[in-house]
């Protein structure tokens, strides 16, 4: 039971996913510090200010902030963004570059099918 969870921590794919998880929330960190400095004003600048980011509304007592949720949304695409071009796209050409390259050589005909096709081409040589 122990040895399986050494193979299973020492594989390479559980290692890369750690990295991406560390990787992923600092970059979290970047993206909502853009978010906090330039997207959030930007949406007060243009929902008439305030001390909320774009507003809220009440409905029977209950506060909406909606401000918030399009902040989420703009964080979203604009991680979702930024890992499809700088991460997905550029892996992907690399996949299909190193595809082509692994292309298996074409395999030499063995002697039984090279002395079929002579005896093929000597038939089709001969008047019916």
């Amino acid at each position: 039971m122990v040895r399986g969870f050494r193979e299973f921590i020492l594989r390479g794919n559980v290692v890369d996913l750690a990295v991406g998880i560390v990787i992923g929330a600092a970059f979290t960190a970047v993206v909502n510090a853009f978010s906090n400095g330039f997207i959030n004003p930007l949406i007060k600048a243009i929902t008439g200010g305030g001390a909320r980011v774009g507003g809220t509304f009440t409905v029977n007592g209950a506060v909406f902030d909606y401000g918030a949720f399009i902040t989420a949304i703009l964080n979203f695409l604009i991680v979702a963004a930024i890992l499809y071009f700088l991460v997905v796209t550029p892996i992907n050409r690399l996949n299909e570059y190193f595809k082509r390259e692994d292309k298996p050589a074409v395999a030499e005909p063995s002697n039984e099918e090279k002395l079929l096709a002579e005896i093929r081409d000597e038939l089709r040589r001969r008047p019916g």
